[in-house]
């Protein structure tokens, strides 16, 4: 019997189309039963894994691991050891920047040139003293071609004195300088207006912030803590540079 090469690869195209169908069908019954078990949470994604047998859950910017009949999760990271990468994080990183852009720069306040070399995003309390030292770095991370984007999340709560000079900081006429008055201790006009600051709080919980300043480089790596313009520049590959023990 001769059978043609059409056929035989429209027998296989067809096969693969049949598996993949399949496979986003048992992956979406999975999803509808896990978001049943873990009604706290909207999963944004599932899809299989590297690993047979175990599907990648994504909610928010948090990705987790379940078995295919949904009894069991695990949270940790998944490292490819052959090719030495850190499966988890590459795309915890991706979610991250995902929801960072989604924002939209019009609700940060932003220093450094239009056309950067390289972009960081930090997490910022107007009243912490490690914040105040990075700020005092952050013309020498302009100088070499970086972009910074303040997100202001006042680590004290709604309502705080932090939390009212972190409105005012964004109603100000120059928010800039009223952002280098405030975290050099000065004195502010304690306006108000329509402002981003509770969705920044909200974006840097998304993103698990848990101490200020925390910086989202824009390769979708986060560094939590200070670090110096020297060791950021080496981070983003603009400069040589020792790493430093960061400080909370």
């Amino acid at each position: 019997m001769n059978i043609s090469l059409r056929t035989i690869l429209g027998a296989l195209c067809a096969m693969l189309l049949s598996h993949s169908v399949q496979a986003d069908d048992n992956a979406e019954k999975l999803k509808q039963n896990l978001q049943k078990r873990l009604p706290e949470i909207s999963i944004t994604d599932l899809r299989p894994s590297p690993i047979p047998g175990l599907y990648e859950m994504v909610f928010g910017t948090r990705v987790a691991y379940v078995s295919a009949d949904g009894q069991y999760m695990l949270m940790g990271d998944l490292i490819d050891l052959e090719g030495r990468r850190n499966l988890t994080s590459t795309r915890r990183g991706g979610l991250v920047l995902k929801s960072i852009d989604a924002l939209g720069e019009a609700s940060m306040i932003v220093l450094g040139p239009a056309k950067p070399k390289r972009t960081l995003t930090v997490f910022t309390d107007v009243d912490c003293p490690y914040c105040a030292r990075l700020h005092n770095e952050v013309p020498k991370l302009v100088q070499a071609g970086v972009k910074v984007r303040y997100l202001l999340y006042p680590r004290a709560g709604k309502g705080s004195a932090t939390y009212n000079r972190s409105i005012a900081v964004w109603c100000a006429n120059d928010r800039v300088k009223a952002l280098g008055i405030a975290k050099s201790g000065g004195k502010l006009e304690l306006k108000t207006c329509a402002n981003p600051v509770d969705e920044h709080v909200r974006l840097g919980q998304e993103v698990g912030v848990e101490g200020t300043p925390t910086i989202v480089m824009d390769d979708g790596r986060v560094l939590p803590g200070y670090a110096p313009a020297a060791e950021l520049l080496a981070a983003l590959g603009l400069q040589d540079g020792k790493k430093t023990e960061a400080a909370h």
